[in-house]
């Protein structure tokens, strides 16, 4: 794993009333509780599955690769987003982003056992919409590809 985790997770500051995805939500305790960062000009996420996400023994069900492929999307979103208005994550108004379309390439079985990492580019940014372009690896091998179309959240799914 090449990444560089101490930095921010978007995730940890996003405000509580957005804060119970199930993939991402750290106020979630039955869920995945996904950490999104940046590395560089990438932004990252590392997930170690549990035997819960099995499909068949020995390997990831394709539901939780597209479910880490989506909110590593709307993270790496909020993410751009803050960095195209110079800010850092967290400040003062919130940016939160949600899915408008999610494509997933399936390109191998994605084994138990293993840290998976997902690392997204951004595509495109403007003021409502980020396009984000993603891999997900399982021991080096890349067993995914997504791409996350991201818009703002509609302030009537906020109750803040």
């Amino acid at each position: 794993m090449s990444a560089d985790l101490k930095g921010i997770a978007v995730q940890d500051v996003y405000p509580e009333d957005v804060a119970h995805c199930y993939g991402c939500g750290r106020l979630n305790e039955d869920g995945l509780q996904l950490k999104t960062r940046w590395d560089g000009q990438e932004t990252v996420s590392v997930f170690t599955p549990r035997p819960e996400h099995t499909a068949i023994p020995g390997y990831v069900y394709g539901g939780l690769v597209a479910s880490l492929l989506d909110c590593h999307g709307t993270g790496s979103a909020a993410l751009a987003g803050y960095r195209a208005q110079d800010r850092e994550p967290g400040t003062e108004p919130p940016l939160r982003y949600v899915t408008a379309n999610l494509t997933v390439d399936f390109l191998a079985p994605t084994p138990m056992g293993v840290p998976l990492e997902v690392r997204g580019t951004i595509a495109e940014v403007t003021a409502k919409k980020v396009v984000v372009e993603e891999s997900l690896t399982a021991d080096g091998v890349t067993v995914a590809r997504g791409r996350v179309v991201a818009v703002r959240m509609p302030e009537t799914m906020s109750r803040g």
